[in-house]
């Protein structure tokens, strides 16, 4: 009897871990507890959250498949992939501000968004990022495990699209690798 509750306690000690795990932000894809986006874990929204057939109408089909669904879009699908101009790159459905890039030599590279190789537009942190502090960007972390291994997934902090994921086998100084889906961003030229 003993070990019966014994394996029941260790059960739902499990489960309960799992669940603040999930609903937490992390750094790294190892799943590691961080102090990135909002410490409780929940999201404070900027605006309220539409129904999913007010998405529908809003979005792309594209669109609402990535942001919505979590899906991806194919690698070197997305129109932002190589864009090389200044700006501000927005969340597609809510026009938060997320990553911005300066393209001011001739070699059109840029301090925050570099061409990785691996098909989607990267960048080495978020907009509004001060250090290792992303108190004030327009992302959270979240861990992602839908594909059977620990992802570390990039959401927009106002009304939760699902952007990418961030790797940490990025360029220095950060060491981050934001793998961002084209078809969730929204890009204004312009000075950052």
């Amino acid at each position: 009897m003993a070990r019966l509750l014994r394996g029941s306690w260790s059960l739902r000690c499990r489960e309960a871990l799992l669940r603040a795990v999930r609903s937490r932000p992390v750094s790294g894809v190892l799943g590691i507890m961080a102090k990135h986006g909002d410490a409780a874990g929940s999201l404070t929204k900027h605006e309220p959250s539409l129904a999913k057939s007010e998405w529908r109408k809003k979005l792309t089909p594209e669109q609402f498949h990535v942001t919505r669904e979590k899906g991806t879009e194919p690698p070197f699908s997305g129109i932002y992939l190589n864009n090389r101009e200044s700006g501000m790159y927005h969340c597609v459905c809510c026009d938060s501000p997320l990553f911005s890039c300066s393209f001011g030599n001739v070699f059109l590279s840029s301090e925050k968004k570099y061409c990785s190789g691996t098909g989607w537009p990267s960048f080495s942190e978020a907009h509004g990022t001060s250090g290792s502090d992303e108190s004030n960007t327009g992302i959270l972390r979240r861990v992602d495990t839908s594909l059977g291994s620990v992802r570390t997934e990039v959401v927009c902090k106002q009304c939760e699209a699902h952007l990418g994921h961030v790797f940490p086998d990025g360029p220095g100084p950060t060491g981050q690798r934001f793998c961002i889906n084209s078809v969730a961003l929204k890009f204004k030229p312009g000075k950052p």
